[in-house]
């Protein structure tokens, strides 16, 4: 009886992880693409390898419109956590500028709904680490955008990393 509860436990348990990946890999391919301008920072983790953590300038915008906590004592940053929208005002080549925090309004065609998450006085977007091949450091050092992928709900993903004029790093280097 405890192997049959147990092999069902591991088959929905498969089921479960399975349908995420999908989910996943469907966002990736049919959300809009966004770019969002990153200001890098090239650390290194003897437990997860190289990476690059990433802060979003549209973030930091974000954080400035965000209102901000009386007791700085009680929470030790200026704003509270918490999750909303930002619109982004989208340009030619679809990279996102802070337009406004979402606050019901109807957007424009050139604007998409961006979600965000403070956490420990930061906003964040989707992440804030961007993992690649160990020694492959110089390739991504001049990253200045991040291309997402934005769902209808506003979720976002990181695909790829970019330089200033929009070409893919990483790719054939």
């Amino acid at each position: 009886m405890h192997k049959k509860i147990v092999i069902g436990s591991l088959l929905i348990i498969l089921v479960l992880v399975n349908w995420s990946i999908i989910g996943k890999e469907k966002h990736l391919v049919e959300g809009k693409e966004v770019y969002l301008e990153v200001t890098p920072v090239d650390p290194r983790s003897l437990m997860q390898g190289d990476y690059m953590a990433l802060n979003f300038r549209l973030g930091d915008e974000v954080y400035q419109a965000l209102p901000k906590t009386e007791d700085r004592r009680q929470w030790r940053h200026d704003i509270a956590a918490s999750d909303g929208f930002v619109i982004a005002s989208l340009d030619e080549r679809n990279v996102g500028t802070f337009k406004s925090l979402y606050i019901d309004q109807p957007l424009s065609n050139k604007e998409i709904l961006l979600r965000y998450r403070v956490r420990n006085g930061t906003v964040k977007f989707a992440t804030n680490a961007y993992f690649f091949q160990e020694g492959n450091g110089k390739i991504y050092e001049p990253a200045r955008y991040g291309q997402f992928r934005v769902d209808d709900k506003g979720e976002l993903l990181l695909a790829a990393m970019y330089d200033k004029d929009l070409k893919e790093l990483g790719v054939n280097e």
